[in-house]
């Protein structure tokens, strides 16, 4: 891996991580369990579109784990790594092959997030009756998802690729 793409991986997962911190600011969750606004979300779509799948998976882990042990516990640990793989994988199948404008992409990724954490709940609580949840959770991921999506489609037509692509040269021909 090149210096600028480890800087670029390395600034995003910070960003990541102060957006998690200033999601943990406003407590959705006192209303309904287990809502979020998914700002970290993000970074982790405009990782994805800009540096790639491989790169918003290290970014998202990295934040997934710091943010557990700053802001969480073991369960907070394994409900958003679990809701990260799951989503972030279909996120980066979808973001290749099916021309979904960048919403699209991060609603089926809060989706995916919330089957995740139910099934890591069902399993944690053992019980099934935590399923009766998820249209809550489905409905505030995909009002989530579209905001986030919206966002990162702005990023990324904003954001010059120099910025975040280790690839390009800095105008003098040299990396």
């Amino acid at each position: 891996m090149k210096p600028k793409q480890i800087v670029a991986e390395a600034l995003l997962c910070c960003l990541a991580l102060v957006l998690s911190y200033v999601e943990s600011l406003f407590p959705l969750h006192l209303a309904v369990p287990g809502i979020k606004m998914g700002l970290p979300n993000l970074v982790i779509v405009f990782a994805l579109y800009r540096l790639g799948a491989g790169s918003a998976l290290r970014i998202s882990l990295v934040r997934v784990g710091l943010s557990a042990l700053l802001f969480g516990n073991v369960f907070s640990l394994l409900y958003s790594a679990a809701g990260a793989v799951l989503s972030l994988s279909l996120m980066a199948i979808l973001a290749r092959r099916s021309g979904l404008h960048t919403a699209g992409v991060s609603v089926s990724g809060a989706v995916c997030h919330n089957l995740a954490q139910i099934g890591v709940a069902m399993m944690v609580l053992g019980t099934r009756e935590i399923i009766f949840y998820l249209p809550v959770l489905l409905v505030s991921g995909t009002v989530s998802g579209v905001v986030i999506g919206v966002l990162a489609a702005l990023m990324i037509s904003r954001i010059p690729h120099e910025v975040t692509d280790p690839g390009k040269t800095d105008g003098s021909g040299k990396n």
